[in-house]
């Protein structure tokens, strides 16, 4: 079962912070396909967030088809991605370990490793003007 964190000083909103690990936990296998979700009751009390910040998660995840809600049981992941395989994940992982390292090392806080590898990720649309 999957565990939430939440970053609070981030500025992603706390459902989307939610929405984003369930996700992630089905893209690196983590999750499957008929995996339950915690409850609504548990993640507010693991939390210490309002319910309907957890039931608007759940609510987005529904909309893409991520997972479903049976009624009286719980939420269940309902579709996955084949996962990336475990041996990948660990040399990839392995990678981006040495990366952040060679990073931190240039002086980059976590803030402009984050800012460097979305602009390397999804280029910018804007250009500069001289």
């Amino acid at each position: 079962m999957i565990e939430f964190h939440l970053e609070t000083r981030s500025g992603v909103p706390t459902y989307l912070q939610l929405v984003q690990q369930v996700r992630q936990a089905v893209r690196l296998g983590i999750l499957h396909r008929g995996d339950q979700l915690p409850t609504v009751k548990e993640v507010v009390e693991q939390l210490t967030i309002n319910p309907n910040t957890v039931l608007r998660a759940y609510r987005e995840l529904d909309l893409e088809g991520l997972v479903e809600g049976r009624r009286g049981v719980g939420t269940f992941i309902a579709s996955a991605q084949p996962p990336v395989p475990p041996n990948d994940v660990k040399t990839l992982r392995s990678s981006l370990q040495r990366w952040i390292d060679r990073a931190r090392t240039a002086g980059l806080d976590d803030e402009n490793m984050a800012a460097l590898f979305a602009d390397t990720l999804r280029p910018p649309t804007i250009s500069r003007v001289a």
